[in-house]
C-alpha cells in the first residue's frame, strides 16, 4: 500500500524525538554563579567545618548564599547573584589561607534524574556564557635562577672531572662565583670553562689570598632565558589545558611575561587553577656519604611526616625537565606509583649516575612553588583599600628514598606517594611539561559575552524569528503541508541542541549563525518534495501517487544537495579557528538532523494522516 510506514519506521521516530526532548530539555536550566574551594594539593581534604568557615565570612560582609555542598573533589558555594562572584572569592580566599585554591565556577542546576541519563546543558563559547579568565605572569628572575643553578652544578661537574680544586662561594645577581688557592688553578678552570661554556662572562679578583672566579651570564644568554622560559610556559599550560579538557580554550601571550588563559563553561575552575599555576618538577639525588663535607652537601625534610632530615649531595643527577612520559599506576603491594619515561639524554645519565653507586641510596625530591598571600593597605586613587599581594616560597621535599639496586635506564619509577590523586595529578603534571619558571595568578575574572549582552540577546532571537518567518513562508504557500513543515522544524532544532549536548559541541555565535542557516536549509529540503507532489498532481497523477512520487523523485536532489553543504562544513571545520569552526559544526550536525527531519520525520507525518485515505485533494 502507498504512503504507509510499517511500525517500527513510526517507532524510530518516537524513539529519536523522545531522546532529543530528553537531551536537551538541560539547556532550559541557567548555571548558578559559584565559589568553589578544594586544598592546594590533593593530600589536604576539606571538611565540613572548614566550608563553614567559608560560608560565615561570607555572611559577615553580606553576600548572601544559595547553598553550601561538599563532594570529594572540594566544596561548592552556590551564590544568588552574578555580581557577588568577585568580592566573595576575595573573601573566601582571604578566610581560608594560602592552603587552598578558591576559584569561581558556574555550578549546574540541571535536575538529577536528567544527570543520571547522562544528560548535560550544551558547552557554551566565551562569547555566549563567558567563562573564567586568568591573567598568569611569569616569574622571570625565578627563571634565570633556576637555569644559572643547573650551569653552576655542571661547572663545578667539570671541575672535579679534570681534578681542579675549587671552593664554593656566595653567587649574586646572574652570576655565580667559585674560588681557588692559587693562580694556576684558576688559569686551568678558566681555560675549561672558555671551552665548554660560551654563554658567560669571566672575572677575576683577589679576595682574603683567594682566588675568585666570577661567571655571569651574558645579556644575550638572559634575553634568550626569559625567552625560552615565557615559551615553555606557555607550550606547558597549553599542554595542561588539553589534559583539562577544556572546550575551545584561549591561551596565548600578552607581553613579556604574561600569558592569557580564557576557559568557556569550564565545571572545575578550581582543580583548573591548581592544576594550570602548579610548578611541579624533580630533582634525583644521591644520598650524601657519611664523611662527606658538609659544604657537598644540604639537608631536606620528608614528605611524609614524623621521618628525620636526610642529607643528600648538592650535585644533581636529572631534573624533571629529561622527563618525557609518566603514568600513574599501582605497584606489586597496591601503593600509587608514577611511572617514568626519560628523554636519552636523561637516561644516559641516570644510568651513569646509578652503574658506578650499586648500594647507595637516592632520593626523588618534589620541587613546588607555594603562593603566599599577605595583605596591605595601599592608597588606590586617593582612597586606602586592602591589597592581596602574592609572593612564592619554594617547597623541596623527599617523596622518595631508596637504595640502588642495579643500573637504572631511561625507565623507572617513583613511590613513596600520598594516594592515587597524588600521583595522577604528578604524572598530569611532568606528562604536560614543567614550567621553566613559576607562575601566579595576577588577575582572575569571569568573562561577560564579549560581544555584549544586547547582541547575544538578538543572536538568539534571530533564530525564533527565522522559525517565525519561514513557517509563515512555507504555511502561506503550501497551507496544510506548510504546518508539517514547521513542526518538523521544531523537531530538528531540538534534534540539533540535543545532539549538540550529546557530543559536547560549543555552541558561539557564528554557531547561532549556523541554526539559523540550518532552518532555512531543512526547509529547503520541504520544498523541493512539496514542489515535486504539486507537479506530479499537475500531471494527472492521484493524490496518493503524487505524494509517494514526490517523496521518492525528491529524494535524489535532497541528499546531493546536502552531502556538499557538508562536505564544505566538515573543510571548514578542519582548516578553520575559533568562531569559523563554531558556526562549521552547527552547519554540519544542522544538515544531518535536516535530512533526518525532512525525509523521514515529514514522509512519517504526512503517511500517519494521508496514507491509506482516499483523497480527492490536497491543501498544497
Amino acid at each position: 500500500m502507498l504512503n504507509k510506514y510499517p511500525l517500527w519506521k513510526y517507532l524510530l521516530i518516537l524513539v529519536v524525538l523522545a531522546i532529543g526532548l530528553v537531551y536537551s530539555a538541560p539547556n532550559l536550566y541557567p548555571d548558578d554563579p559559584a565559589i568553589q574551594v578544594t586544598g592546594a594539593s590533593t593530600a589536604l581534604q576539606l571538611d565540613q567545618s572548614t566550608l563553614d568557615k567559608a560560608g560565615k565570612a561570607l555572611a559577615e560582609a553580606g553576600i548572601a548564599v544559595k547553598t553550601s555542598e561538599l563532594s570529594e573533589r572540594g566544596g561548592l558555594i552556590r551564590l544568588t547573584r552574578l555580581a557577588d562572584q568577585l568580592p566573595a572569592k576575595d573573601i573566601v580566599r582571604k578566610a581560608m589561607g594560602d592552603d587552598y585554591v578558591v576559584a569561581l565556577n558556574l555550578a549546574p542546576t540541571t535536575p538529577q534524574w536528567l544527570r543520571n541519563l547522562g544528560a548535560s546543558p550544551m558547552k557554551l563559547g566565551l562569547d555566549l556564557s563567558g567563562g573564567v579568565h586568568f591573567l598568569l605572569e611569569v616569574d622571570m628572575d625565578k627563571a634565570v635562577s633556576a637555569r644559572l643553578k643547573v650551569y653552576e652544578g655542571e661547572v663545578k661537574t667539570l671541575l672535579r672531572k679534570e681534578r681542579v680544586r675549587y671552593r664554593s662561594l656566595p653567587g649574586s645577581e646572574n652570576a655565580f662565583q667559585i674560588g681557588f688557592s692559587d693562580e694556576e688553578s684558576l688559569r686551568k678552570a678558566q681555560a675549561l670553562i672558555r671551552k665548554d661554556f660560551t654563554d658567560f662572562e669571566l672575572s677575576t679578583a683577589t679576595r682574603n689570598e683567594l682566588q675568585v672566579l666570577t661567571l655571569a651570564l651574558s645579556q644575550a644568554k638572559l634575553v634568550e632565558i626569559r625567552e625560552y622560559s615565557i615559551r615553555q610556559n606557555l607550550t606547558t599550560v597549553r599542554n595542561r589545558v588539553n589534559e583539562l579538557g577544556v572546550a575551545e580554550p584561549l591561551v596565548q601571550r600578552q607581553g613579556a611575561n604574561r600569558i592569557v588563559v580564557e576557559l568557556p563553561g569550564v565545571q572545575d575552575t578550581a582543580e583548573a587553577k591548581r592544576i594550570l599555576g602548579k610548578t611541579a618538577s624533580l630533582e634525583f639525588r644521591l644520598a650524601a656519604e657519611a664523611d662527606a663535607p658538609r659544604a657537598t652537601t644540604e639537608n631536606f625534610e620528608f614528605r611524609e611526616p614524623g621521618r628525620p632530615p636526610v642529607a643528600l649531595e648538592r650535585s644533581l643527577i636529572i631534573t624533571g625537565d629529561q622527563v618525557t612520559d609518566a603514568q600513574a599506576s599501582y605497584d606489586e603491594n597496591g601503593r600509587p606509583q608514577v611511572n617514568i619515561r626519560l628523554d636519552g639524554h636523561g637516561g644516559d645519565l641516570m644510568n651513569r649516575a646509578t652503574r658506578n653507586n650499586v648500594g647507595r641510596s637516592m632520593a626523588v625530591i618534589f620541587i613546588e612553588q607555594r603562593p603566599l598571600t599577605r595583605y596591605v593597605i595601599q592608597e588606590v586613587d586617593g582612597v586606602e583599600k586592602e591589597v592581596a599581594i602574592q609572593s612564592f616560597k619554594e617547597e623541596k621535599q623527599v617523596i622518595s628514598l631508596a637504595t640502588i639496586q642495579s643500573a637504572l635506564g631511561s625507565q623507572f619509577r617513583i613511590t613513596g606517594l600520598n594516594g592515587q590523586g597524588e600521583s595522577s595529578e604528578l604524572a598530569l603534571l611532568l606528562r604536560a611539561g614543567g614550567l621553566a619558571a613559576p607562575m601566579y595568578f595576577a588577575e582572575e575574572r569571569t568573562i561577560g559575552p564579549s560581544l555584549g549582552a544586547e547582541n547575544i540577546a538578538k543572536g538568539v532571537e534571530s533564530t525564533w524569528w527565522a522559525l517565525i518567518f519561514v513557517s509563515l513562508f512555507v504555511i502561506l504557500i503550501y497551507k496544510f503541508f506548510g504546518v508539517l513543515a514547521t513542526v518538523a522544524l521544531i523537531f530538528n532544532l531540538v534534534l540539533l541542541v540535543g545532539l549538540m549536548s550529546v557530543i559536547g559541541a560549543t555552541l558561539t555565535l557564528p554557531g547561532i549563525a549556523g541554526i539559523v542557516l540550518t532552518l532555512g536549509m531543512a526547509v529547503d529540503a520541504n520544498v523541493l518534495i512539496y514542489s515535486r507532489i504539486r507537479e506530479e498532481l499537475k500531471g494527472g497523477l492521484s493524490v496518493q501517487r503524487a505524494i509517494h512520487e514526490g517523496f521518492d523523485r525528491a529524494y535524489t536532489a535532497i541528499i546531493d544537495s546536502n552531502l556538499t553543504t557538508l562536505l564544505v562544513g566538515v573543510i571548514l571545520f578542519a582548516l578553520g579557528t575559533g568562531p569559523i569552526k563554531g558556526f562549521a559544526v552547527t552547519l554540519s550536525l544542522g544538515i544531518l538532523t535536516s535530512m533526518f527531519t525532512a525525509i523521514m520525520f515529514t514522509r512519517g507525518m504526512v503517511n500517519l494522516i494521508f496514507g491509506g485515505r482516499n483523497f480527492k485533494k490536497l491543501w498544497i
